[in-house]
C-alpha cells in the first residue's frame, strides 16, 4: 500500500510508495495534491510550447522574408494543435509574430518580431557560447547507460532540453570523434551514440552528481551541525505549502534517506530480488531521473521523452509512477495533452534558483508568450517590437524538509 499523508482539504490524499500499490496512475494522478506554483507555470508553458512550434517553422522557411504563409501553418494547426486556427492564435502574441499581407502572392504570411527575433538570436549566442557543458552533458548522459552508449533517436526527442543545437549531430558529434562515435544499430534506420574509449573517459573524470555537490554544500556551511554520515545517501526534499505530513511519513521518508545505492554512474552490480533489493533499485533509479533533470537546462522535461532512456539506464519501473512516488524531489504536472516532470529543488516561485545564459533567454520568450496582447500601446511596429517585459514572477514557496 501507499503510505498516506494529509495535504489541505482533508479529502486529498497523496502518497510517497516504497512498494508497489494496486492503485493506478491515473486514480493517483486525479487525487494528489497539485502544487500551485508549478500549475501555474505549466498553463504559461502550455502555449510557450506551440509558440516554439510556430516559430521553428517560421525559421525554418527558405524564403527571403524568413516567413510563412498562414495557408500552410492551418494545414498544420490540428498537429500544432492550434484549435481555432493559425490566424487565431498568431493573434495573440503580437509581441512574437507578425501578420502581414504579400500583394504579390495575395495571401497573407507570418514573420517573427524583431523582440522574437533578438530573443531567438540571443538562444544560439548561449548554446554556442555553452558547447564544453553540451559536451559534458553528453558524455554524462552517455556514462549512465551501462553500455556508455545511446540510440540517436533518443537523443533527439531531448535535444532542446539539453541545450544542444540543433545540428548537433554535425556541430557537436563528429568535430567531437575522439570521444563520439555514431554506429549503426540493429534496427534500420537508427544509429547509436557511444563513447569512444568509455574506460579512458571515466578515468579522467570522477563524475560528482548534483545531489552529491548539495550534500557537499550542506555539510561545509559554517553553521552546520549535520552528521555527515547521515545524509551521505539523502536527497532534497521540499513540498508544496498547506502539505501536512504525518509522523508516520516522516519516519518513512527519513529511513528511505539512508537508504544505501548505486549512483548513476556507477557500476550496478547483479541485485537479489527482495524487498529490499528492490528498494535500492527505485532509490538508484531515483537518483538517475534527479541526475537526468540536473542535466537539462531548464530542470524539466517531458515524461513521455525521458522514458525513451528508461531501459538504457536500467530502470525497471515505470517512470511516470517513479516521479509520483517521489512527490518530495519530483513534481509531475499533467497540464496540457502532455505529462511534465520538474526537479523540484531547482525551482523557486516559479522560476530557477540558478538560471543559465540559454534558460535566460527562454524565459524572455515566455515572458513575451505571458504578456499576450498587452502593452501594444503603439501603433509603430518597430517600437512595439521593441519592447522587453520585465522577467515574470509565479508566486508561491515551497516548504522543504
Amino acid at each position: 500500500m501507499r503510505t498516506k499523508f494529509s495535504v489541505g482539504n482533508p479529502n486529498l490524499r497523496s502518497a510517497y510508495t516504497f512498494l508497489r500499490s494496486k492503485t493506478t496512475s491515473a486514480q493517483y494522478v486525479a487525487s494528489r495534491a497539485r502544487d500551485p506554483t508549478f500549475e501555474k507555470l505549466m498553463d504559461k508553458y502550455k502555449n510557450y510550447s506551440k509558440v516554439v512550434a510556430v516559430q521553428d517553422l517560421v525559421l525554418a522557411s527558405v524564403s527571403p522574408s524568413s516567413s510563412v504563409s498562414l495557408e500552410f501553418l492551418d494545414r498544420l494547426s490540428q498537429r500544432l494543435h492550434l484549435n481555432r486556427g493559425a490566424a487565431s492564435f498568431l493573434r495573440k502574441y503580437p509581441h512574437i509574430f507578425h501578420i502581414f499581407y504579400d500583394p504579390a502572392k495575395s495571401r497573407p504570411f507570418c514573420r517573427l518580431t524583431d523582440a522574437a527575433f533578438e530573443i531567438v538570436r540571443q538562444e544560439s549566442e548561449a548554446i554556442r557560447g555553452s558547447l564544453p557543458l553540451v559536451i559534458n552533458r553528453l558524455i554524462r548522459l552517455l556514462c549512465m547507460s551501462a553500455s556508455k552508449s545511446l540510440p540517436l533517436r533518443a537523443i533527439f526527442k531531448v535535444w532542446r532540453e539539453l541545450g544542444l543545437p540543433d545540428d548537433f549531430e554535425d556541430s557537436v558529434i563528429l568535430p567531437n570523434s575522439h570521444i563520439f562515435q555514431l554506429s549503426d544499430a540493429h534496427e534500420p534506420n537508427t544509429h547509436i551514440l557511444k563513447l569512444v574509449d568509455s574506460s579512458e573517459v571515466l578515468e579522467a573524470n570522477h563524475f560528482e552528481t548534483a545531489v552529491e555537490k548539495w550534500r557537499a554544500a550542506k555539510c561545509c556551511r559554517e553553521d552546520s551541525d549535520i552528521d555527515r554520515t547521515e545524509i551521505q545517501f539523502s536527497f532534497k526534499h521540499g513540498f508544496p505549502p498547506g502539505m501536512r505530513l504525518s509522523k508516520d511519513f516522516k519516519a518513512k521518508v527519513k529511513r528511505w534517506q539512508r537508504l544505501p545505492y548505486v549512483g548513476p554512474y556507477e557500476e550496478m552490480g547483479e541485485k537479489r530480488r527482495s524487498k529490499a533489493g528492490n528498494m535500492e533499485l527505485e532509490k538508484r533509479a531515483v537518483a538517475v531521473a534527479h541526475e537526468f533533470l540536473s542535466l537539462t537546462v531548464e530542470k524539466m522535461v517531458e515524461v513521455e521523452k525521458i522514458s525513451h532512456f528508461r531501459n538504457w539506464f536500467g530502470i525497471d519501473l515505470n517512470i511516470r509512477d517513479l516521479f509520483l512516488d517521489h512527490p518530495g524531489i519530483f513534481y509531475l504536472s499533467t497540464k496540457g495533452k502532455t505529462h511534465t516532470v520538474f526537479l523540484r529543488e531547482a525551482y523557486e516561485r516559479g522560476c530557477l534558483i540558478e538560471p543559465n545564459p540559454v534558460y535566460q533567454a527562454r524565459r524572455k520568450l515566455l515572458d513575451l508568450v505571458v504578456l499576450g496582447r498587452h502593452a501594444m500601446r503603439s501603433s509603430d511596429p518597430n517600437l512595439r517590437d521593441s519592447i522587453e517585459p520585465k522577467d515574470v514572477v509565479f508566486d508561491g514557496d515551497e516548504n522543504e524538509s
